[in-house]
C-alpha cells in the first residue's frame, strides 16, 4: 500500500510527515522505527501522523525513531503549520498549540510551562528552578515541562560536554519515571548555546521544545532575558516567556521533497 509522504526540518531535525486526515494510517512502534532507519527506510528523527481533530485544525502525532509515542515536538509543530498553512490551530498529546505563518518563518504559541515536580514528571518531591542533585560533574539541573519532559544543565561550555555519554544515563534514570529530554546549555551574553539529546531520539541538530525549557529554565534563573536565541548546532531558535504566559517559539522550517512508500512493505 503506498502512502505519499512529505520529508521536512526545521534546522535539521527532520521529519517524515504522513497525511491521515482522510485515508487512516496505523503507525505501529514497529512500522515507526522501519520507517524512520536511514539505511532502510526513508530515515527521520520523528515520524509525524496527521488526524482529523474535533478541538484544532489538525491533530499531530509524533513518534520517535526509536518508535516511542510522545507528546509534543516544536520543530514539527513549525514544519507542520507550513505545510498545512492558514495559520493552523494543532492538537497534541501535549496540549493545543497555535501558529503564525505570515513572516515566512512559523511562530508557534507552545503554550505554559509547567513545573511542579509531579507536572514533569519526578520520582518524588522537590525543587524544579534548581534540583538537589546532580549527575557526575553536572550538578542543580531545571526541569521543565513544556509538553514533554526536560532537564536542563548550565554548564561553562555546551559543545564540550560529552552528550552522547551522559545523555543516554540521565535520559533513563530513575529519577524521571517517563525518562526525559536531557539539555546542556551554556550562556554567550543575552544568547543560549544548546546541546541536546532526545528522548527515543538521541542527539539531533535541534530540538524546539529543548530550545523552549532551556529558555524558560534561564530566565527563570535571571541568567538571559526574552526574547532570547538559542543557537542549536542546526541553526537559531528565537523564544519569547515571560512568568506567567505561553512560550512563543519563532524558527524556519522547511520542506525538502515529497515521496511514496510502500508502508505495507515494512513492519
Amino acid at each position: 500500500m503506498n502512502r505519499r509522504f512529505d520529508k521536512m526540518h526545521g534546522l535539521g531535525n527532520d521529519f517524515v510527515i504522513f497525511d491521515g486526515r482522510t485515508e487512516p494510517l496505523e503507525i505501529t512502534e514497529a512500522r515507526a522505527r522501519a520507517i524512520a532507519d536511514r539505511r532502510t527506510g526513508v530515515g527521520c528523527d520523528q515520524l509525524i501522523l496527521l488526524e482529523p481533530s474535533v478541538s484544532a485544525d489538525v491533530r499531530m502525532r509524533i513518534f520517535n525513531s526509536d518508535g516511542g509515542e510522545v507528546d509534543a515536538c516544536g520543530n514539527a509543530a513549525r514544519c507542520v503549520a507550513i505545510l498545512i498553512g492558514g495559520d493552523p490551530t494543532i492538537e497534541t498529546a501535549g496540549g493545543l498549540i497555535s501558529s503564525d505563518t505570515g513572516s515566512g518563518e512559523a511562530v508557534i504559541d507552545m503554550g505554559a510551562p509547567r513545573f511542579g515536580w509531579d507536572e514533569i514528571p519526578l520520582a518524588y518531591a522537590m525543587d524544579t528552578a534548581e534540583m538537589p542533585v546532580g549527575w557526575e560533574d553536572l550538578p542543580q539541573p531545571a526541569a521543565v515541562n513544556v509538553g514533554n519532559p526536560h532537564v536542563v544543565f548550565f554548564v561553562e561550555d555546551a559543545s564540550a560536554v560529552d552528550a552522547a555519554r551522559l545523555g543516554p544515563l540521565i535520559e533513563r534514570d530513575p529519577l524521571f519515571p517517563q525518562r526525559v529530554n536531557v539539555n546542556f546549555a551554556s550562556i554567550d551574553s543575552d544568547a543560549i548555546k544548546l546541546v541536546v539529546w532526545e528522548r527515543g531520539a538521541g542527539l539531533t541538530q535541534a530540538c524546539g521544545t529543548g530550545a523552549c525549557a532551556t529558555a524558560v529554565a534561564a530566565i527563570r534563573r535571571k541568567l538571559v532575558r526574552s526574547p532570547v536565541p538559542v543557537h542549536l548546532p542546526g541553526g537559531t531558535l528565537v523564544i519569547d516567556w515571560s512568568p506567567g504566559g505561553p512560550i512563543r517559539m519563532r524558527g524556519p522550517a522547511a520542506h525538502v521533497y515529497s515521496g511514496e512508500i510502500d508502508v505495507e512493505a515494512l513492519a
